[in-house]
């Protein structure tokens, strides 16, 4: 295959839902014939952000929760890369909350692929901020006192251009919704179900498997109202699937000296050149 992406072994636990997003992304990006050295995984701390460790690809490891910001800056610098960011919902969503916001604000093209497990799977099982009300955890052991965050709800209410819902039990549909993340023009948002086997032994992918549902054919992802409803329907029934879609400019198209000309890392910068400005501060 001439754009393969291998694979190495990895550590997380038998059974874990990462091993089923990584063999999503190795097929999404193999069937859009990117080749590797065009692809940058960006991420924090925490077992979803061990991806690139485990797939042959550019790859970068920030601090927990602060995926967004190299990711942006390696997009910025160079604009023909396709860059992902990996996050759990901890990092994605708690200590990295205000860089999702912000993201969305600037609609940088990037894709943002965030493995919710609905708990702190590397740090042994506290709640996340995607963890329901009442749920009992390894520190939270009388039950979870506060209202989980509703990510995709969130999305939708900053504005965000493409906000979808995966599951990693579902591989085939989670590599259309990676592929179409990827291909998309600004910030694309996709929250990947991901079973914890370990810390987690209320959403199983049993439990998944028992709620999720694809949205029909005939569903318009252009209905933002719509869309809103989907957002916030997390209970007996999940949707998965592209909840909505919306082409819009993205954060680099306008900038005329990045949008026309060549990527930032290419430009020759000459030092002496800022003479001239620090002049008229003498």
């Amino acid at each position: 295959m001439k754009y393969e992406y291998k694979l190495y072994e990895p550590s997380w636990c038998p059974g874990c839902g990462n091993y089923m997003i990584r063999t999503a992304l190795k097929m999404a990006l193999e069937e859009l014939e990117i080749e590797p050295h065009e692809v940058v995984l960006v991420s924090g701390i925490g077992q979803a952000a061990k991806m690139q460790h485990y797939i042959k690809v550019n790859g970068f490891n920030g601090l927990h929760g602060r995926a967004i910001p190299p990711a942006i800056g390696i997009r910025l610098a160079n604009k023909n890369l396709k860059v992902i960011v990996e996050s759990g919902d901890g990092g994605s969503y708690g200590e990295g909350g205000n860089h999702f916001i912000h993201a969305i604000r600037r609609n940088i093209d990037i894709a943002h692929f965030v493995h919710d497990n609905q708990i702190y799977g590397l740090t042994k099982g506290q709640a996340s901020p995607t963890t329901a009300m009442g749920q009992k955890t390894t520190l939270q052991f009388d039950g979870v006192k506060v209202e989980p965050i509703k990510p995709l709800a969130l999305a939708l209410t900053m504005g965000a251009g493409f906000v979808a819902r995966g599951f990693s039990g579902d591989i085939p549909h989670l590599v259309s919704l990676m592929k179409a993340a990827i291909e998309y023009k600004g910030y694309a948002l996709v929250d990947i179900l991901q079973p914890c086997v370990v810390w987690n032994r209320v959403n199983t992918f049993a439990w998944y498997k028992n709620r999720v549902y694809h949205l029909p054919e005939d569903y318009d992802y252009t209905n933002k109202e719509e869309a809103m409803k989907k957002a916030l329907e997390f209970d007996d029934k999940i949707p998965i699937g592209i909840l909505y879609k919306e082409e819009k400019e993205s954060y680099e198209d306008r900038f005329d000296f990045i949008k026309n000309g060549p990527p930032l890392v290419d430009r020759q910068l000459n030092p002496m050149d800022a003479e001239r400005l620090m002049e008229e501060f003498r």
